[in-house]
Parts: C-alpha cells; sequence; structure tokens
C-alpha cells in the first residue's frame, strides 16, 4: 500500500475529549473517528488490527473445536424473560419495539440466543460436547462511556459457549478455554495476569478475568508475590484472612462522648486518641429492597460488588444525605448503627470481632465508644463485605498481597445450568434419562484488546505495536520522493518485501522527512526502511527497529532476510 492511497487522517494535537493514551493516539494517528458517544468508525489501520487480533483468535479457538456460527444483533425479550434476566440486567441494555409493539434488545451477550439454539437442535450425549463462537458487534448502554475503545457502546466482541454433559466435562472445557486465552494474548504481544473474578450479570459460578497490565487499567488487582501462591483476584472478588484483635479484653459499658466537628475518619480517631481499626464505619445505600445500612472498619473500603451479592439487589446506591437522616435523626459523619430502625444491617466479618469499638451516636457531634458488636447491635447479617488491598494477607498463603491496574480484555466463566434449567436445554444420557447440559462462556473484547495493547505499548512518539497485531510490519520511506534514484531503490526494497509476503507500506507522499519519520513513529510501525541519498551511493539503507530505537546499516540484498528473521523472531 502507497500511504498517498491511504486514509490516514494523522494529527498532531492531542485531542481534548481523549483522556487516556490509547484514546489520543487512536485519534492522533488516524485509526479512528467519533461518531457518537462510546461510537467510533474504525479506519483501515485499526481494522487491520482487529483482523489480526480476530484471526490470532480463531486460529485457537479452532484448534480446540471450536465452531464459528454467527448469531443476530437483534434478541427478542421472550428468551430473556424465560431466562429471568430481562429486568436484571440493568440500563445497560438497549432495549425498544418494532412496529408491532414486540420487546426486543440489541445484544449485549448471547446466552440466551445460543441457549435456544442448541436446545432445539441437541438431543443425546453424542452431540456433546460442542463449543459454539462468534466474533461480532455487541451493545451496552454504558451510562457514561469513557476511554475511547475501552469502556464504549458498541464494540467487538468474540464470545464461545461450551455445552458439556456434566461437571467434569465443563471443567476439560473450561481449563481448555484457560490455556487457548494465554495463547492468544501471548501470540498478541500482552503482558497479562489472569486473575479471579466476580461472575456479574453474567451468572455462574467460577470465573476468571484475564487482565492486561498497564497504569492506566481501571480495574484494581491484587495478587501474592509467592511464584509458589498464584493467588490473584480482581478487587471486587479479592478476598483475605479476617483480622482478630488480638489479647483478652473485658466489654466495658457503652457511653456517649462529644464529638465536636469530627466528621471523618481521621477527625474522629486523632480526636479520640484511637485506631482506625477500632472504629466502626457506617454507609448507607439505596436498594430497590429498601435501605442498607453497611458497617466496616475504619480503615476499610466496602466493597460494593460484595454488598449487592450479599443484599440480593440488582440496584445499589449511595443514599442521598437527607434519606439518611430521615432514618437515623443525624447528618451524616454522626451516624451509627444503634438504635435504627427499618433499615438491614449488614455487618463486616472484622468488625463483627470488635470490642469496645467506637461508632456514631445518631446525634451531631457525638459519638458512643465502648460499642460491642452482638451485645450493642445485631450481627444477624455478617459477611466479607470490605475491598482488599495491597498489604493484606493472601487467602491461600498468608504473604502481604500487592497491587497494580489492570484492563480487563477477556473473562471465562463456568455457567453451570443456570440458563439450561432455565430455557430447559436438555440432553438424553446413555440412559435414556434427560439432564440439563452444563455450559461455559468464554469473552474477549477484540477492539478493547487492540486498545489495551496499545496502553502498553507506546512511547512519547507514539504507538509502539506488537509485530503480530502492527497494521503493517514495514515502512519504506524514501527521504525524497523527486529524487528518482531515491525512488526507485525505495520501490525496489518495496516490492522485494511484498513478494515474501512482508506487509509493507511505502510513504510516497511529497512531503517533508521530518513529517514522514513522525508519522510513522506515531503510527508504530514495528520496523522503518530508509531510502536516502547516502543508501542510493552506498547500497546500505537505514533500519530502524521502532521498540529499540536504534538503527543499523544494513545492504540492500540483505534487507528482506534482515526483516524476516525479525518478524519471526518476534511473532515466535
Amino acid at each position: 500500500m502507497l500511504v498517498s492511497k491511504l486514509l490516514l487522517p494523522t494529527l498532531r494535537e492531542v485531542p481534548a475529549e481523549a483522556e487516556v493514551v490509547s484514546h489520543q493516539l487512536l485519534v492522533r494517528a488516524g485509526f479512528i473517528r467519533k461518531s457518537a458517544a462510546g461510537v467510533y468508525t474504525l479506519l483501515p489501520l485499526a481494522w487491520r488490527v482487529v483482523k489480526k487480533i480476530e484471526n490470532i483468535i480463531r486460529e485457537e479457538m479452532d484448534s480446540r473445536d471450536g465452531q464459528e456460527i454467527m448469531m443476530p444483533i437483534i434478541q427478542p425479550a421472550e428468551l430473556w424473560q424465560e431466562s429471568g434476566r430481562w429486568d436484571v440486567y440493568g440500563p445497560e441494555l438497549f432495549r425498544f419495539k418494532d412496529r408491532h409493539g414486540r420487546d426486543f434488545c440489541l445484544g449485549p451477550t448471547h446466552e440466551e440466543i445460543i441457549t435456544d439454539l442448541v436446545r432445539g437442535e441437541v438431543r443425546s450425549y453424542k452431540q456433546l460436547p460442542l463449543l459454539l463462537y462468534q466474533i461480532q458487534n455487541k451493545y451496552r448502554d454504558e451510562r457514561r462511556p469513557r476511554f475511547g475503545l475501552m469502556r464504549g457502546r458498541e464494540f467487538i466482541m468474540k464470545d464461545l459457549y461450551s455445552f458439556d454433559r456434566d461437571e467434569d466435562g465443563l471443567e476439560i472445557t473450561y481449563q481448555k478455554m484457560f490455556d487457548a486465552y494465554t495463547r492468544i494474548f501471548s501470540r498478541c504481544g500482552l503482558r497479562f495476569r489472569p486473575v479471579e473474578a466476580d461472575s456479574g450479570a453474567i451468572g455462574g459460578s467460577d470465573t476468571h478475568e484475564f487482565m492486561v497490565l498497564a497504569e492506566s487499567g481501571e480495574a484494581v488487582v491484587v495478587y501474592c508475590p509467592s511464584d509458589s501462591c498464584g493467588y490473584a483476584a480482581n478487587d471486587e472478588k479479592a478476598e483475605s484472612p479476617v483480622e482478630i484483635e488480638v489479647g483478652q479484653q473485658d466489654q466495658r459499658p457503652l457511653s456517649r462522648v462529644e464529638t465536636p466537628g469530627t466528621r471523618t475518619v481521621e477527625q474522629v480517631t486523632e480526636f479520640l486518641g484511637i485506631s482506625p481499626k477500632k472504629l466502626i464505619k457506617t454507609i448507607f445505600y439505596q436498594t430497590e429492597k429498601g435501605l442498607v445500612a453497611a458497617l466496616v472498619r475504619g480503615d476499610r473500603d466496602i466493597n460494593e460488588v460484595k454488598l449487592k451479592k450479599e443484599v440480593g439487589s440488582l440496584e445499589l446506591e449511595l443514599a442521598n444525605p437527607q434519606r439518611v437522616e430521615e432514618v437515623t435523626g443525624s447528618s451524616v459523619g454522626f451516624v451509627g448503627p444503634i438504635g435504627i430502625k427499618d433499615t438491614l444491617l449488614v455487618v463486616d466479618q472484622e468488625v463483627a470481632g470488635l470490642v469496645n469499638a467506637v461508632a456514631g451516636a445518631n446525634q451531631v457531634d457525638n459519638h458512643l465508644v465502648d460499642i460491642n458488636p452482638g451485645r450493642d447491635f445485631s450481627l444477624d447479617r455478617t459477611a466479607d463485605i470490605r475491598l482488599v488491598k495491597a498489604g493484606d494477607p493472601c487467602p491461600l498463603c498468608g504473604k502481604a498481597l500487592l497491587e497494580a491496574r489492570g484492563i480487563e480484555v477477556g473473562q471465562v466463566f463456568k455457567l453451570g445450568t443456570k440458563y439450561s434449567s432455565a430455557l430447559n436445554a436438555v440432553y438424553s444420557d446413555q440412559n435414556g434419562q434427560e439432564l440439563p447440559i452444563v455450559m461455559g462462556c468464554y469473552g474477549i473484547g477484540v477492539t478493547r484488546t487492540m486498545a489495551a495493547s496499545i496502553e502498553q505499548n507506546n512511547d512519547e512518539n507514539g504507538i509502539v505495536w506488537p509485530v503480530s497485531i502492527a497494521p503493517y510490519q514495514v515502512v519504506v520511506i524514501p527521504v525524497n520522493i523527486k529524487n528518482i534514484d531515491q525512488q526507485t531503490m525505495a520501490s525496489r526494497v518495496y516490492n522485494k518485501l511484498l513478494a515474501t509476503g512482508i506487509e509493507a507500506v511505502m510513504d510516497d507522499r511529497d512531503e517533508r522527512p521530518g513529517v514522514k519519520f513522525k508519522d510513522a513513529d506515531l503510527v508504530g510501525y514495528p520496523v522503518r526502511v530508509t531510502v536516502g541519498g547516502k543508501a542510493v551511493s552506498s547500497g546500505m539503507l537505514e533500519v530502524s527497529i521502532r521498540k529499540k530505537g536504534d538503527i543499523e546499516m544494513i545492504a540492500e540484498d540483505e534487507i528482506v532476510r534482515m526483516i524476516s528473521d525479525f518478524i519471526n523472531k518476534e511473532s515466535s
């Protein structure tokens, strides 16, 4: 491809709305253009990257007996109602009515459609296991689309669904897909970590997310530094042993103290001279089931995913201050668990073990001291609802956990019989007995993988693509396109590369060399071959490897071999 013919609208300025590196560089390098909030057009270079990621995925899925299909984007509400998810999925589901008033949605995922297909076609145990996948657009009405392709309303995703006879079969398939994902992201040139995760609206039991490690990642991953342990989870799922107070303490009688102007944890603990571990934070949430008061220690944060699951609510948001005051008679900052009525109290396990603790007195400028859980307020609803953080002990080996940020690019789920039971997808076993099919599902965000790669592979000059997913592997740049000798030599090298199957472009634009070099670095071609006056006179070409930044002088008759060796080494 000649750059003069390529739709490549590069920009020098950073777009004002682009918050993260991948969004900035995808726009500046001419890969994407915005159509609406969270909706983007993929330009030629972006589409080439997407197709390469898709091809890697297809090769790994097909090699593990996956069969590619294509399911409809438009899905009837009846199937979602049958599975029970029409109301559960929430406002992210794009819903609409056709001209006849029938309810439909745009597919954010395809568990219902695929289960409906399989229940109509699979009858016998001899047809199982069965692995079906597709690569297509998905739609989610994000409340706040942001970060370019990282969190959009329309995106490309691979989703595979597995159908097995039993849990043992699912375990084999799950491990097969886990290994496939490890291969896929390794072949894409990414540094990643599989972590335990929460299954969210998809449901099921065990699930792992594949996290690309990057400082710009939205997700927080905690992991054990011990190589022999291997524990890792996102902070929504992470667990840690309950910290128990050491030593025997007598329970002292409850009393009230004045604490003027002390609303925050820092102010209260400093005023009373206590550790934050002795303070009970009471946080109120509004759910569709009513008000919930969650209790954690003063040095902890509430894990809202765990709390939501414990309460069994579809919606969970912080209660407004007016509502809190109606229930407690006090403003936020002085509220506590004692004496609250008509409110579900969910107590973290660490709070349940406190002795002679402190909490708000439900009266402005007052706190209660020497509170003892179980004696002074109910422990009927005790659960792990705290957010695990770096420094907490590993649940497997006890070592202090470390923390990193990550971008979720894939997730694998053990669904079990959640959907097959709801939609009556059954098979007949060897004895003729009907049993529900055991399912799994396995997703990869294709466009998000492209963005995540940029978050991990960039420098001050632009993108640094891994060779395996770069839009083109080589750019050939004649310094002066009007110079016939340079043009002839550049065209000769360019055509040699194409003839050996190397993906190359030639920047034949009548632009200054600096403009071409800047665009080459911005786009992120892995290899740059420069043809100038010295190359014409000496036969030695200047070759720059984008990832390393160094320059080698290579003879023209060696250029194809050198670049082929580099590509093969980087792609292996």
